[in-house]
């Protein structure tokens, strides 16, 4: 598995395991040169959207990734986690809808977080 894949899929499911809302993926890799992959979550509150980000950031560093930086945090509305390849966005319901990024980068490819990681398994094998 490649060093992004990886990390999207350690992120994805300890989100997954935390309880963040609506997860998204977007393979932005043909569109830009800043990242292959973003990761959107929502958060209920902003103490839930700290722990999202925490949560990430320690199964990340289980397997050895550390991040560039993280942006947000002490506010809470958007945490923006710097992965290098994949760039981790964290929001309050409030700041997903106002920012959009869904619609921001529409011409990347939409993909479904639980078919993503299913790719990923069944590559290993």
């Amino acid at each position: 598995m490649d060093r992004s894949r990886q990390i999207a899929c350690t992120a994805i499911a300890s989100l997954e395991d935390h309880k963040g809302q609506d997860i998204r993926i977007i393979d932005i890799h043909d569109v830009t040169v800043i990242a292959d992959y973003f990761i959107i979550a929502g958060g209920s509150n902003i103490n839930q959207v700290k722990a999202l980000a925490d949560h990430v950031e320690e199964a990340l560093g289980r397997k050895g990734f550390t991040t560039s930086r993280i942006e947000g945090y002490n506010s809470a509305s958007w945490i923006l986690m710097d992965y290098g390849d994949v760039v981790i966005h964290i929001f309050s319901k409030e700041s997903r809808q106002f920012y959009d990024l869904e619609r921001i980068w529409r011409d990347g490819k939409n993909m479904d977080p639980q078919t993503f990681m299913q790719e990923e398994a069944q590559e290993e094998v």
